[in-house]
């Protein structure tokens, strides 16, 4: 969760008064680190566990304030957004039963979690993002109100100078601007800890970069935003540009993002990484700070390093190094930030289980593995497989370039068991967490997977919020079963059966976004033409800036045409007929208000516009496959035989031809506004 004290505004003494602290923090630790004074022969391991917390529809539910005026718990925290829930787990000793001790403890606080979230009407979920989530869920009303949130936000929203840009490219594309940090909630994740000793921090901590990416190909779970299908780990492209302070004029200059995988190996210390932090990244926040360091050691007392930890917190390393203090005795560990959350309990630990094991295999095998890789090559596996998962190449230590699901099958895993075994780790344990990574990755079925087969095999299936919300429901009602992904059947549109969900379903749910526009200095018979080979009734009307200026219906061309005595048209503009400022609607306004608006005003269809832009359309023949749905599903759930029922219809995109009459237009003859 981070220090939730901290200042929102600074003049330029206070950030200079708290950087002069940052550099009493670092001479401190470079004493410490002389001294010996860190706690050694002692190996833990730790995990943060983030979740979803969702309503009956599956949609993100704001209810984190009421779930924690019900928790007791001092270990479930907040997040950032109120949808979002964290606990923290107790550190264990790494060896012997640690992992299955993991799991028990994992599960117990998620069915602890669960049972709060339940008692407020909610559900809670394990996945690196919410096919569910909507653009509109991350405005700032959706912020959890805690001082640290707000002044990072603050904080970054200087620093950018506008609203942050992303852009990220899979099988779908997704472009957008959005003004706050509230897009990091988006993610959600299973970090795991590992205490080593300062002597072989470096080792380990390049180790943990090199494997980085075997290990997140094989657990990759966050393949949809938005409705998109972009990364088989998208998680790793937004977090980095949701807080991306640097500005695109400046692409002369090597910079990096405040979220990234680091940029050399090191070398000698840990104090590399705060060195490198502090002069490449501005401080975000400030705090009250109590203690002088150094007179702290003088005096014979470990210092918190306060001002070093907060900084810490603000730049976010894939592996991040942290330093603690327990029982009285420092200490540092290497933050596993790359890991998502979910699909299940089992499959979160057998991850962290083939983390520490090929951590701990290759630190025996290798004095300095940055002899043996270039760090370009361990930075560009680590992007190749939040792109593609186990269907990356790997250029890897042996100079070969490899399958990711080979190289984890036949070298990975056979290592990492080595490694699990020479840290004691009980054996049938070992082979309980590992052979859940070799049955998924032999099985190519990663929670990513699961997921974009699922939405393949709904493909032409009912809307596209219904098939994300079957995704959603079956993956909640599977997670409650403790059984690893790559067991889980597909889901199927049965699963997107939610009682009352059309009463609290928004327009973007439904609406199509794969629009056939025209300028309104286009032809009319072009419009027509579009009209015929797209088979749609209305044709939207925009400008350079991708901006509504007006509608054409099916109704108002075949009058224009009735009208015209068969003179040709001649290259008449659309502007000419088209009706100009139609009734327009935001894309999180309530599904029934949007029908209410339709019999208002007599029309049949409403453009759907954020922030002056278009983005849909929502017709009439949309309501009617959805009403049609809503049968279908009424009927199915009370039918001894659901099989008998055809889940298939068109998409979203698409406006069915019908014969009846349409009411596109005022029974007045007015224009649609």
């Amino acid at each position: 969760m981070g220090e939730q004290d901290v200042k929102r505004k600074t003049d330029d003494a206070v950030l200079r008064e708290f950087t002069q602290h940052l550099l009493r923090d670092v001479r401190a630790l470079e004493m410490m680190l002389r001294e010996d004074m860190f706690e050694t022969g002692t190996r833990r391991l730790g995990a943060e566990q983030e979740l979803f917390m969702v309503d009956d529809r599956y949609d993100p539910a704001p209810i984190i304030d009421e779930v924690l005026e019900l928790n007791t718990d001092e270990r479930i925290v907040t997040e950032l957004t109120r949808f979002n829930i964290e606990f923290n787990m107790d550190p264990l000793v790494y060896g012997g039963d640690c992992f299955r001790e993991m799991e028990a403890a994992t599960t117990e606080l998620v069915a602890e979690v669960r049972n709060l979230v339940n008692a407020v009407g909610g559900e809670p979920v394990m996945t690196g993002i919410l096919p569910t989530a909507h653009l509109s869920d991350f405005a700032m009303d959706y912020m959890t109100p805690r001082p640290r949130y707000y002044a990072l936000n603050e904080a970054l929203g200087r620093l950018r100078g506008g609203p942050g840009q992303y852009q990220i490219r899979g099988i779908d594309e997704l472009f957008l601007k959005h003004d706050s940090i509230m897009l990091e909630g988006c993610n959600t994740s299973f970090q795991t800890h590992f205490q080593v000793t300062p002597e072989e921090f470096p080792r380990f901590y390049n180790i943990a970069q090199v494997v980085a990416a075997p290990v997140l190909a094989a657990a990759t779970n966050s393949p949809i935003l938005f409705g998109k299908r972009l990364w088989k780990e998208t998680r790793i492209a937004l977090f980095q540009q949701a807080v991306d302070t640097r500005s695109s004029n400046l692409y002369l200059r090597e910079m990096s993002p405040r979220v990234h995988f680091g940029t050399k190996w090191v070398e000698e210390s840990v104090t590399e990484i705060f060195k490198e932090d502090i002069a490449r990244f501005r401080v975000l926040l400030t705090t009250e700070l109590d203690e002088h360091p150094v007179d702290v050691l003088r005096e014979g007392g470990v210092p918190k390093l306060q001002a070093l930890q907060l900084h810490n917190g603000t730049v976010y390393r894939w592996n991040r190094a942290c330093y603690g203090i327990t029982d009285g005795k420092p200490h540092l560990r290497i933050e596993n930030r790359v890991l998502p959350s979910g699909p299940t309990v089992v499959d979160e630990v057998a991850n962290a289980a083939f983390w520490f094991g090929l951590v701990s295999a290759m630190a025996e095998m290798y004095d300095d593995v940055s002899t043996e890789m270039d760090f370009d090559d361990a930075h560009h596996n680590f992007t190749a497989a939040a792109r593609h998962g186990l269907s990356s190449q790997f250029d890897w230590i042996d100079g070969r370039t490899l399958p990711a699901h080979e190289l984890i099958l036949e070298t990975l895993i056979p290592q990492a068991r080595k490694g699990l075994e020479i840290s004691d780790i009980d054996p049938s344990d070992i082979d309980r967490y590992l052979g859940v990574i070799e049955d998924r990755v032999a099985a190519r079925q990663t929670g990513a997977d699961w997921q974009l087969e699922s939405i393949q095999k709904m493909k032409g299936m009912g809307t596209r919020s219904e098939r994300l919300t079957a995704l959603t429901g079956a993956m909640v009602e599977n997670q409650k079963t403790g059984e690893p992904v790559h067991t889980w059947d597909l889901a199927t549109l049965d699963q997107s059966y939610v009682p009352n969900g059309m009463s609290k379903s928004r327009v973007e749910d439904y609406m199509s976004t794969d629009l056939y526009t025209v300028h309104e200095n286009e032809s009319i018979e072009f419009v027509a033409c579009l009209m015929d080979w797209q088979r749609i009734r209305h044709v939207l009307i925009e400008d350079e800036q991708h901006r509504l200026v007006g509608l054409v219906s099916h109704r108002t061309l075949l009058r224009h045409l009735a009208d015209r005595d068969g003179a040709p048209d001649g290259g008449v503009p659309v502007q000419e007929i088209m009706i100009q400022e139609p009734v327009s609607v935001e894309p999180d306004l309530p599904t029934v208000e949007a029908v209410k608006l339709m019999r208002e005003h007599k029309i049949g269809a409403l453009p759907v516009v954020r922030e002056d832009q278009l983005v849909g359309i929502i017709t009439e023949s949309d309501f009617i496959e959805i009403a049609g749905n809503l049968l279908d599903n009424t009927l199915r759930f009370d039918s001894p035989d659901p099989a008998s029922f055809d889940h298939s219809g068109e998409s979203a995109s698409e406006e069915a031809e019908t014969d009846e009459d349409e009411s596109d237009e005022p029974t007045d003859d007015s224009s649609d506004a």
